[in-house]
């Protein structure tokens, strides 16, 4: 049966029109995105058949239109309406375009919308001016699902002619780990070392998932005394990590001797 030769108290749009769209199953929100069936099948069933194709409806969010398409059924127009919605969706929960960037926190807010619900890595960079204020926001690149390149030049392109003076770097893994690669933390070194050549301050380069995000570790050479651009926050174990290289007051008196005590224990060079 059509899903419009229902009775109207029983059709999808009629009930969100009078309930809600919360009155309405996942299934029936989906039919009146795809707008309609095929031979032998309504709208209702061919939205069943793709969501279970596509595992559930967090999984139909992160598909891209050529894995729809290949339910039956499902054309190039179907396809493009679901991802679309889908893509509306994370852009309304990406908050306003312009906001600070003061800590690693505030980056990953930033940049995640743009990497989450996604079965691809993408890599994102976000320019800021000299207080901080975001001017840009913008994909750099598409990959695979388990890798995406970080062209250095391209990302310093578009730093340069979006007139800023910092910027920060995020890419997701799919996957769901955390573990930064080794490509990983080579680009984040090479990013370091191309922003210090064009005065830039580079702020981060976080890794992001659906659920946490993590900074990528850097150590800078032992003659680079510059301090970190942003300060981490929002992730214990990564402001741990940067502790860790700076001693607390406790260690510092450990280590520093009273006037008139020798300095015992520790090997002198020289």
């Amino acid at each position: 049966m059509r899903v419009k030769d229902l009775p109207p108290n029983d059709q999808p749009r009629e009930r969100l029109l009078s309930g809600g769209a919360t009155a309405l199953a996942d299934r029936e929100l989906l039919a009146l995105l795809i707008g309609s069936g095929c031979r032998g099948t309504n709208a209702m069933e061919l939205a069943s058949h793709l969501i279970a194709h596509c595992g559930d409806l967090h999984g139909l969010a992160r598909s891209d239109a050529h894995r729809m398409m290949s339910v039956p059924g499902i054309g190039p127009a179907k396809a493009a309406r679901v991802v679309a919605a889908f893509h509306l969706v994370r852009q309304a929960q990406s908050g306003p375009e312009r906001r600070r960037v003061t800590c690693s926190g505030d980056l990953a807010a930033v940049a995640a919308p743009l990497l989450r619900g996604l079965s691809h890595e993408r890599v994102v960079v976000v320019v800021c001016d000299p207080s901080g204020a975001v001017i840009r926001r913008t994909i750099v690149s598409e990959g695979g699902s388990d890798h995406a390149p970080a062209p250095v030049r391209e990302i310093m392109s578009t730093v340069l002619t979006s007139d800023g003076s910092s910027f920060g770097l995020a890419h997701n893994h799919p996957s769901g780990s955390l573990d930064p690669s080794a490509a990983d933390l080579e680009v984040t070194t090479r990013l370091h070392d191309a922003a210090g050549t064009l005065g830039l301050r580079f702020l981060d380069h976080l890794i992001v998932t659906d659920t946490a995000w993590r900074r990528v570790p850097y150590d800078p050479p032992a003659d680079d005394h510059t301090e970190a651009a942003v300060r981490p926050r929002g992730d214990p174990e990564e402001s741990g990590e940067e502790r860790a290289g700076r001693p607390s007051a406790r260690r510092r008196a450990r280590r520093e001797p009273r006037p008139g005590q020798k300095d015992r224990g520790r090997p002198r060079t020289g």
